[in-house]
Order: C-alpha cells, then sequence, then structure tokens
C-alpha cells in the first residue's frame, strides 16, 4: 500500500473543509402567526422585526407557507389561486400610513379577543370591508405615483393571471360563494360573451379585486427586499395539487382528470398507513399528464417561473406524487380503494430545467416511501426533507437517525404538521423519548428541547430548520396543523415580546458552535 504524500493530504483536507462550507440554519414561521392586533399576522413592521432577529441570531433562511388565498378549512394548501395572495396577509397600518385609511378604521372592527388564535370568521367579517375602504380611497386621494404603479402592475400580471383571478373572485361573490362547478352554464363552460359581459357589468368589482392583489405584491415585495437586503433567504411552499374550486380548473379544465361533465374522476389523497386505516382523502382533482406533456409542460414551467419570483427556494409539497401519486375515485368517503399511478418524474424536472436553468428546490420527501421515489430524488439532485421526531425507534432501525443523515437533506425539528417538540416529549412512547435521551445525551439540566435543538443543529445535514415554536419550548396549543383534521387548524399566533435578546443570543450561540453562521 502506498501512503498519501504530503500535498495529497492538505488537499484532501482542503477539499472536506470546503463541502461543509455550506452549512446554514433558518426558522419556519409562517406570515399569519406573526404578532399584530389585527387578528392575524401580516405583511408589515413586525415582519420586518423578526427579519431581524433572524440576522441577529445568524439565521440565513426564513421559511413560510403557501401564500395563496385560503379556502376550504382556512388551509393554505387549499387556494383559490396558485398565484394570488391571502387578503389577510396586507398589513393595514401600512395603508393607514398611504392614506388608504383612516387612523382609527381598523379600531373599528373586532377581529377576535385571544392573541394566540387567529380567528378566521372574524377576519373573513371584517377584512374585505376595510379593503374596499381603502380602494374608495385610493380611487379619490391625489397619488399619481401610487395609481401609476396600479396601472403598471395591471398591465404586467392581467394577461398572465390577474384578469382571469379577478373574474374568477367576482363570479363566485355574486354567486355568493358557490363553487365554480355549480355556476349557471354560461360561466361554468366559460362561454367567452357571457363572460365579457359580466365583465363589463362588474368592473369596479374586478378592479377591486385587482386592487387587493396589487396591495399584496407591493407589500410583499417590501418584505423581499428588506430580506435579501440582510442576507436572508426566503424558502417558500408549493402545494403540488390546487384545488377543486380554484381558477386554474376553471380555466383548464383540460388539464386536470374531469369528465365530459367538468366533474373530477379521481382525486388525490394518500394511502391508508400507520397512522390512518382510512388514508388521507384530500380531494384535489388530479393532473391529466398526459395533456401536459403534449403542451411540453407550459402550465408548470409558467408556475414555477412565478414562485421563483416570489421566493428565493421552493420547497415542493408531495414530492413523491411527482413520481406516482395515490388516485382515489370520485367520491369516496376514504381513500382506501386508491392506487398508485404513475406520474411524469424526470419528463417534468427535465422541462422545467431546460426552461429555468437551475432549480432551486427543496423536496418533501416524507410519508410512504419507495425506492423508486428516493432514486427519482437522487437524480434530480434536490435536497430531501428529514425530521428528528422520527428518528427515535427504539430498535435503532429509523433513516432519520442523525448516523444515517447525509449533507444533502435539510433536517427539521418538527413541520407544521407535526407536535411541537415539547408536546412530542411529553406525549411520545417512552422507548422512544428513552432512546431519544439515550441516544442525543439529552439531559433535564440543559433541558429536553434544547438538547433537540442541539442534536439537530450538530448533524451533517447543509441545513436545518427550527420550527418557531421549538424556539420557545411552546406546547400542543401551538401546533398549526393535524393532518386529516378540517377544523382547528393554522390559528397559531406568536405573542409580542417574544423575540428576546435573550432567545437570539442562545440561537446564534448554537449556529456557532454547529458551524452554521453565515459567512462574513
Amino acid at each position: 500500500m502506498t501512503l498519501p504524500d504530503h500535498k495529497s493530504i492538505i488537499e484532501d483536507r482542503y477539499n472536506y473543509k470546503v463541502c461543509r462550507t455550506g452549512r446554514k440554519s433558518g426558522v419556519l414561521m409562517h406570515i399569519t402567526s406573526l404578532p399584530s392586533p389585527y387578528g392575524i399576522g401580516t405583511m408589515g413592521d413586525d415582519a420586518l422585526k423578526f427579519i431581524d432577529f433572524l440576522v441577529l441570531s445568524g439565521q440565513s433562511y426564513w421559511q413560510i407557507l403557501p401564500l395563496g388565498t385560503t379556502g376550504f378549512g382556512d388551509s393554505p394548501y387549499q387556494s383559490f389561486s396558485t398565484r394570488a395572495g391571502n387578503p389577510y396577509l396586507i398589513d393595514l397600518d401600512e395603508l393607514v400610513r398611504k392614506g388608504l385609511l383612516a387612523k382609527d378604521a381598523p379600531k373599528r372592527f373586532d377581529f377576535g379577543d385571544d392573541p394566540e388564535r387567529v380567528n378566521y370568521g372574524r377576519l373573513w367579517e371584517s377584512r374585505r370591508e376595510l379593503l374596499y375602504f381603502a380602494w374608495e380611497a385610493f380611487q379619490k386621494v391625489p397619488n399619481e405615483q401610487l395609481k401609476q404603479a396600479f396601472d403598471t402592475f395591471r398591465q404586467k400580471e392581467g394577461p398572465n393571471w390577474l384578469h382571469e383571478y379577478a373574474l374568477f373572485m367576482t363570479i363566485k361573490s355574486a354567486m355568493k360563494g358557490a363553487p365554480w362547478r355549480s355556476w349557471p352554464d354560461l360561466f361554468k363552460w366559460r362561454d367567452p360573451i357571457a363572460l365579457v359581459g359580466f365583465a363589463e357589468l362588474h368592473r369596479d368589482e374586478i378592479m377591486f379585486e385587482q386592487f387587493i392583489q396589487f396591495l399584496f405584491f407591493r407589500q410583499w415585495n417590501r418584505i423581499r427586499e428588506y430580506a435579501s437586503r440582510e442576507g436572508i433567504a426566503i424558502i417558500g411552499d408549493l402545494p403540488i395539487y390546487v384545488a377543486e374550486d380554484s381558477v386554474e380548473v376553471w380555466q383548464n379544465p383540460s388539464l386536470f382528470q374531469l369528465d365530459e361533465t367538468l366533474t373530477p374522476t379521481y382525486v388525490a389523497g394518500c394511502p391508508p398507513d400507520f397512522f390512518s386505516d382510512d388514508g388521507q382523502l384530500w380531494g384535489n382533482p388530479l393532473y391529466d399528464w398526459d395533456e401536459h406533456k403534449k403542451q411540453n409542460y407550459e402550465w408548470w414551467i409558467e408556475r414555477f417561473r412565478f414562485q421563483m419570483r416570489l421566493y428565493d427556494i421552493v420547497r415542493i409539497d408531495h414530492f413523491r406524487g411527482l413520481e406516482s401519486y395515490w388516485a382515489v375515485p370520485y367520491g369516496d368517503k376514504t381513500a382506501r380503494r386508491g392506487q398508485w399511478i404513475d406520474g411524469p418524474a424526470d419528463s417534468l424536472v427535465d422541462a422545467l430545467r431546460d426552461t429555468l436553468g437551475p432549480l432551486p428546490v427543496i423536496a418533501e420527501d416524507l410519508g410512504y416511501m419507495t425506492e423508486e421515489v428516493y432514486e427519482f430524488r437522487e437524480r434530480t439532485g434536490f435536497p430531501g426533507m428529514k425530521v428528528l421526531q422520527f428518528a427515535f425507534n427504539p430498535d435503532a432501525s429509523s433513516d432519520y437517525l442523525p448516523h444515517n443523515l447525509t449533507e444533502n437533506a435539510v433536517l427539521y425539528t418538527g413541520t407544521h404538521d407535526n407536535d411541537t417538540v415539547a408536546s412530542w416529549i411529553l406525549n411520545a412512547d417512552p422507548r422512544e423519548l428513552a432512546f431519544a435521551k439515550q441516544y442525543l445525551g439529552l439531559n433535564t439540566e440543559e433541558g429536553l428541547i434544547r438538547g433537540m435543538l442541539r442534536g439537530a443543529a450538530t448533524t451533517v445535514c447543509q441545513t436545518v430548520i427550527y420550527q418557531m415554536q421549538d424556539l420557545l419550548s411552546l406546547g400542543e396549543g401551538s401546533r398549526m396543523n393535524h393532518p386529516g383534521q378540517a377544523e382547528g387548524n393554522w390559528q397559531w399566533r406568536m405573542l409580542p415580546g417574544k423575540l428576546t435578546l435573550e432567545l437570539a443570543s442562545d440561537l446564534r450561540e448554537l449556529t456557532r458552535m454547529s458551524g452554521r453562521l453565515p459567512a462574513k
């Protein structure tokens, strides 16, 4: 055996160091969870303060949930549009500063009396009325610069998505919120003469919907620009499926598995597993992938191009559905009778890359996985997701144990679909918790939650994301979502004053210790 010479040893050490210079971390915290006196977190000053906290604590990423208009169950994963922003996130104080709302206008409304929970019912009653006040003021205020900005926004976004979305929402409002499949046939089947006539008759309402989106993207762009200046990259979330009651399905029915009456034939879900004997029935219409391929995946390319305008990195939710998806007959009450059908896999990813270039993607590859899915993700090169809470099977068989992790992965203490760490510690199988304590060296002096955060930070994974609830040591009441539970989700809010210097200092030290501080 020939021993390596001195030069090769130096090169090996240099390469070893280089491959670990990309270690970073961030925080998962949806905008709705930010503090606010108006019932829900917004894109206002508290969002900027949160970015300041991330900078102070040495973080590199802010991960959020989808920004879209929320529909059934208030879920950000069931939106009326893949592009339009959620009106609830528009900051009212900013509208006051712009002269679009009277200073006392927001105070005249009841947004709910629980500072730790979003009351979506109250928001539904109040938010649109306040935004309409702003629309009326906008038409009267002598701010030509703002009006020119609105005209520019409409000209740029109108042909691509804005006009269709505003028309869809205005018809929906005229139909008392009814889903598009129950609209009169002229609207349901998109008769062009009927749609033009409706648009002319409801011009003000359509302009109002466009104005809401103008406000949303104006405020979101301010957040993006501030984060970019401060060195914080935003990780967004792309739901793989769209809602049945969405402008995309109404506008492009041929791209989905619908029958001759525009009724879905099969819908999305996931099969029965350890957590659910019936599986999960999501109900989203499935894509007609053959039709997408015939059109060279143009719809997906434009969808992804738009996401890259919003975020620095895109997390693709339910990534495994691109390799194969669970198709459930429409009308079934459970997901039991579903079957696996091949998805587009490499064909779609290649089309996206050929047009858009390198894709800044995180692949959500949790849940029921197969070798084919893992091989597909490996071919893409996208980092997958790991969850530390899933690691501690007492027989040490979990792929999520730190010694089984790889650099090209994003490790979470938990996601929006999981318990908080504090609640997991209280409710975990005693054998799992005992193994976690043994494996990570958790001790009560350091604190079990702090020990879990340390365990995540010191893994080999290039990226680690902490839930804000875990940094605050919050329990089950702060959980964002219980999968399979239709109501009571997406409500948690952080109380004011929780982003303390002490918390930032502790997180920064953990980040420094684990080699994840941003390069100077």
